[in-house]
């Protein structure tokens, strides 16, 4: 098989590039503007490009074609109209990564499948994630455009730590509270329901779709078995670390409406983390008949904690948010304080 990948390199796809680039029946393409060149494998073909310079893109792949496409970095619908300019009739299969954020969190079920309805009044990135589908199934059904569509859910891996709350530099600042033997912000009571997959158990069910005629015109979400509360997800992290897990319980709302814009509070939260949910892959497993998951929280908290700790370049001190942190905890216990003074 001929693979192209656009991106390739981020916390989902580099373990997918990994994978594929160990097999001897694929050739893999990557498209990128080569920001993570130590992560490309040997034998990978790498287009150094931006793939929103659509005319250098299409003069680069002047001649190709590829069995599968699958774009890792298309956020908007304009993006995947352009995509579709470039390769309609260059492509057997084209997999667009969507986002399991998409889903109806008030649709009256906690138990999410690919047929749960697609809303999010919360968060606009998921609502673009909901107008790319709709422009690929268009062109699905009035062109044979061949899609798939991907939902991840909370995927993580060497580059990503597994939190509900952080700033805008990423989550090591969650982790070094935790090492100081600070409190951590929770949202709710940590026992609303989540899942985290780790990016290996991601590409195996990825994979899979590829070159799959059950997968065309279909979306499936790729996520793990194994559902934690948040409370036992930041415990994990903290019994990794081997320090005491000491939690601050705030409610998501309140977070959301005292929140920097730029921390997408309302997004993240209310738009998503906050709701109890449940991923039904049943409908992956009917397609990819020996996917499994192997890698539990606990190995992959552990092998994502290690990877960060032994590089030091990853971790990215977050001032602002670690600041947000104590004001809020301040915040909150002032006003605890003088309701009881009352």
């Amino acid at each position: 098989m001929r693979i192209l990948l656009i991106g390739g390199t981020g916390t989902i796809s580099s373990a997918i590039t990994r994978q594929l680039a160990s097999r001897a029946d694929c050739s893999l393409f990557l498209l990128n503007r080569g920001n993570r060149p130590s992560s490309v494998p040997e034998g990978v073909t790498v287009f150094n490009a931006d793939i929103e310079d659509e005319r250098t893109v299409s003069a680069m792949l002047q001649g190709l074609d590829f069995d599968c496409v699958a774009d890792f970095i298309g956020y908007r619908p304009e993006q995947v109209e352009r995509d579709f300019r470039l390769f309609n009739g260059r492509t057997r299969q084209y997999v667009f990564i969507s986002s399991t954020s998409a889903y109806n969190r008030q649709s009256g079920s906690y138990i999410m499948t690919e047929g749960t309805s697609l809303f999010n009044p919360h968060w606009q990135y998921s609502r673009d994630k909901i107008a790319c589908e709709e422009v690929l199934m268009k062109h699905f059904r009035e062109d044979g455009f061949p899609v798939t569509i991907v939902r991840p859910s909370h995927t993580y891996g060497e580059w990503k730590i597994p939190v509900s709350i952080h700033g805008t530099k990423g989550a090591w600042q969650v982790v070094r509270r935790m090492l100081d033997g600070r409190r951590v912000l929770v949202h709710g009571d940590g026992e609303s329901l989540w899942t985290a997959t780790f990016n290996e158990d991601f590409a195996r069910g990825f994979i899979g779709l590829l070159g799959n005629p059950c997968a065309i015109g279909e979306a499936f979400q790729i996520t793990s078995d194994e559902t934690l509360s948040w409370n036992q997800i930041y415990r994990t992290i903290a019994d990794t670390l081997g320090v005491d897990f000491k939690p601050y319980y705030v409610s998501s709302s309140f977070l959301s409406s005292v929140a920097p814009k730029e921390f997408n509070m309302e997004g993240n939260l209310l738009g998503d983390k906050s709701a109890s949910v449940v991923f039904d892959c049943s409908k992956l497993k009917r397609a990819v008949p020996d996917f499994a998951t192997h890698v539990c929280f606990a190995e992959g908290c552990r092998r994502t904690l290690e990877h960060f700790l032994n590089h030091p370049e990853q971790q990215i001190e977050d001032p602002v948010f670690d600041k947000w942190c104590d004001d809020v905890i301040e915040l909150q216990e002032k006003a605890v304080a003088d309701y009881l003074q009352r």
